[in-house]
């Protein structure tokens, strides 16, 4: 039997068995966020490699993310119906082709290619571990065990910033590279054999969910109004530290704040240990305050882009203390952005909750694509219109970082706007 579950009697709850899961799904995520943020970590390298212009180098990435935003829909349907252990175990061997092909392309299309599977294999992982935690865990434990997910992401990324760039460095580019495809084969090989989508004895959703419902259920989590919340918190919280960790991290540390590339990964280290730190808060506080979450999650992107704020108007090279500060700030945006699911779990029940996690999960990474366009753009027209020395020159990215703000303000009106759906909906005191 396949797909995910009603509720289980409550024996199964919380149990050893429901632990289990939890480690197998959050190694797979774990895997596919080391994955996702391994060429940010070589973006420096991938223009040596492939010598292209910063918009060129920003199509890896956006395409990456582009087909992880277009795949979070039907993925989030297909967990519906047929469960999580296929989707994450397809997926992890999907990461794992495409990073052997990245390790072997000599081309920009090359590496395109093995960034699309990367990206196809990502959108897979996050929906479908999500779903496991409210068919395995008990309703009180599922905020907190939300943000321990995206905490064990943010270790993925710490450990491409740690042991690949190390690897990269001494290595180079095709070992660095195959070696992440093995990561993701182990995650494939646990997930296929360890997981499991329901307690023995739970019937399936699957076993009643038809085409026809399965098209009901989407329209109804995109007319829900906390869905349409939940899509735009994510849109506007998680792509600041998104964009930075995927793309022009290592760039503008390097060449906006003058650190030397060891400088630059005790940044990003520091970056994700402070995610991890702070994601449990943002789990409790979430938890606490679920009727003031709109609130929440606007404090946390005005902190986020307090922080880009002092970088770009401080003169010259900020100093270390400042930077580490700063990028802090920009790193909260990560776990606030996971309130999304909250809100998403709040407002539609479990028969279309993958189909609605799905739907909220598109919204952050939407808005990273344009914001990784953006800020290639801007700084491929400065270069050409010779307004900077070089085409990461420093002074260059305070406009080009500064374009992504735009994306920010679209976000916020948004996230007023659907608040005020919500109260409509479901009361003044809902969200």
């Amino acid at each position: 039997m396949t797909g995910t579950s009603t509720p289980p009697p409550s024996r199964h709850k919380d149990s050893p068995t429901a632990w289990l899961i939890l480690a197998v799904g959050v190694f797979a995520y774990f895997s596919a966020v080391a994955q996702r943020t391994s060429f940010g970590v070589a973006t420096v390298e991938a223009a040596d490699r492939f010598q292209t212009a910063a918009s060129g180098l920003s199509l890896f990435s956006m395409m990456q993310v582009l087909v992880y935003a277009v795949l979070q829909v039907p993925v989030g349907v297909l967990v519906d119906r047929f469960g999580p252990r296929v989707l994450i175990t397809v997926g992890a061997v999907a990461m794992a082709a495409g990073q052997l092909q990245l390790a072997a392309a000599q081309s920009v299309a090359g590496g395109v290619v093995g960034r699309i599977l990367v990206g196809a294999g990502d959108a897979a992982t996050f929906v479908c571990v999500m779903r496991l935690l409210p068919v395995w865990f008990s309703a009180l434990k599922v905020p907190m065990l939300t943000q321990v997910v995206g905490m064990t992401g943010n270790l993925g990324q710490l450990f491409s910033v740690i042991p690949f760039a190390a690897l990269l460095h001494a290595a180079g580019w095709v070992p660095s590279f195959v070696a992440m495809a093995a990561i993701a084969l182990l995650a494939a090989v646990l997930s296929g054999v360890l997981l499991r989508n329901h307690p023995p004895g739970v019937t399936a959703l699957s076993d009643s969910i038809s085409l026809s419902s399965v098209r009901t259920s989407m329209g109804r989590a995109l007319k829900e109004p906390g869905t349409q919340l939940g899509f735009w918190i994510h849109f506007t919280v998680q792509f600041a530290g998104n964009t930075f960790a995927l793309m022009w991290a290592y760039p503008y540390l390097q060449n906006a704040q003058g650190l030397d590339p060891a400088q630059a990964s005790l940044v990003m280290t520091v970056y994700v240990v402070f995610n991890v730190a702070v994601a449990p808060l943002v789990g409790k506080l979430s938890a606490r305050f679920a009727r003031r979450r709109s609130r929440l999650v606007l404090a946390c992107c005005a902190v986020a882009w307090s922080g880009w704020l002092v970088l770009l108007v401080w003169p010259g090279h900020a100093p270390t203390a400042v930077v580490y500060v700063a990028v802090c700030m920009i790193a909260l945006s990560l776990p606030a952005s996971m309130i999304a699911f909250d809100v998403v779990r709040a407002f539609n029940p479990p028969q279309w909750g993958g189909t609605a996690t799905g739907l909220a999960n598109v919204g952050g990474f939407a808005a990273s694509l344009l914001a990784i366009y953006v800020t290639g753009l801007v700084l491929d027209l400065l270069y050409g219109a010779g307004l900077s020395s070089s085409l990461y020159d420093g002074e260059a990215f305070r406009p080009a970082i500064a374009a992504q703000g735009l994306v920010a303000l679209v976000g916020t009106v948004a996230i007023l706007r659907c608040t005020v759906k919500v109260r409509r909906a479901h009361g003044a005191d809902s969200v």
